[in-house]
């Protein structure tokens, strides 16, 4: 331990907590020495050391894109019969054909329906691929550093 000196009164040093103070102390008793602590303040301060600027940039590109289109079309199939029916016969569905009856009237002696033909439909369904270009899009983010020499001018806005 070390008496107060002129320099400890300069640095700001101060004494201790719960220590008495050395005026009452060194006036009780002159064999006692003073205690000194040193206490360290702060202060934050924020500091720009740079910036970054973010610019999203789009690409483009063209592709060829394959889609399945279908279409539907209808084939007629012309089927003679030439027999006598004696009324006439309705519509009727074999499968994916409809049948649709043909009748005639001739005149004889007598009367009769001859089944002249049938007309039979059927639906033929077929697929193709389509091809077209289209421009896809395609973002990407750019990230530049400034220089700190920068740092003096405002900032753009682009």
């Amino acid at each position: 331990m070390r008496p107060e000196t002129d320099d400890d009164r300069a640095s700001g040093a101060r004494p201790a907590e719960g220590a008495p103070s050395g005026s009452e102390e060194a006036t009780r008793n002159p064999d006692t020495l003073r205690l000194w602590e040193e206490q360290v303040s702060f202060d934050k301060e924020r500091v720009e050391t740079g910036r970054v600027r973010v610019r999203v940039v789009t690409h483009e590109r063209e592709e060829t894109v394959e889609v399945p289109l279908a279409t539907e079309r209808v084939e007629v199939e012309r089927v003679p019969i030439g027999r006598e029916v004696e009324a006439a016969p309705p519509r009727r569905q074999e499968g994916d054909t409809t049948i649709v009856p043909i009748v005639e009237e001739v005149v004889v002696l007598q009367r009769k329906l001859v089944l002249r033909e049938e007309l039979r439909f059927r639906l033929v369904r077929t697929t193709e691929l389509h091809r077209e270009n289209v421009v896809l899009r395609r973002q990407e983010a750019v990230v530049e550093r400034l220089p700190t020499q920068e740092l003096s001018a405002p900032p753009r806005s682009d």
